[in-house]
């Protein structure tokens, strides 16, 4: 973990805040301010940022590699309910906001790199900086939006059209997510996935 005016590629990482969906229209007062605030950390791959049902929340801005939001049961069994990777984000605001654990973990998908801040720290940030905090809260009701969006699409949609409809929606991630990971975002085993593929004629 490092303080990105201590890191030996602070210029790339400011560069890649700058591209962030959140970040890419703030003042430059306003990314100073943060910039101040955050730490640069790397993840392993199926390394843990965030565990399901803890209390200590965070605000990561992905600067490279995928990460996943998952939610388990008792049991073990997991449901993926979306991926991110550079220029997105992902975050713990709306428990923080209801107060109640976080539901799901976040998981690092490949190697990772983020810049991250906890969560008390990034809402004061937004309670300085109020034209950040509008679109934030809107990408935030966006990506719950998607959520939902996919879950829908579960159970609506037969193995072909969820292939389908993620090949369309997340282009950014066609060949970067394991075929066991992305197997399991869309209900399928590998084996559906390869066949599936092999129809396509594409690569993922």
């Amino acid at each position: 973990m490092s303080s990105i005016a201590a890191h030996p590629q602070r210029n790339t990482i400011r560069l890649q805040l700058k591209q962030n969906l959140i970040l890419r229209e703030m003042p430059a007062r306003a990314f100073e301010d943060l910039e101040r605030e955050l730490d640069i950390t790397e993840y392993r791959k199926g390394e843990v940022l965030v565990r399901q049902g803890t209390t200590s929340m965070e605000q990561f801005f992905i600067l490279d590699g995928i990460l996943k939001r998952v939610v388990s049961n008792p049991q073990g069994k997991e449901m993926i309910l979306r991926f991110a990777a550079e220029t997105d984000m992902d975050t713990s605001y709306a428990a923080w906001r209801l107060k109640t654990p976080i539901p799901y973990s976040i998981v690092a998908v490949t190697k990772v790199r983020v810049a991250r801040l906890s969560m008390p720290h990034w809402v004061e940030f937004l309670d300085r900086h109020p034209e950040v905090k509008l679109r934030f809260e809107y990408e935030v009701m966006r990506l719950m939006s998607e959520v939902m969006a996919h879950t829908i699409t579960l159970h609506l949609l037969d193995a072909p059209g969820r292939l389908a409809r993620f090949m369309r929606k997340h282009q950014d991630l066609v060949g970067r997510i394991p075929k066991k990971e992305l197997a399991a975002y869309l209900n399928l085993t590998p084996e559906t996935l390869s066949r599936l593929k092999r129809k396509r004629g594409e690569v993922l």
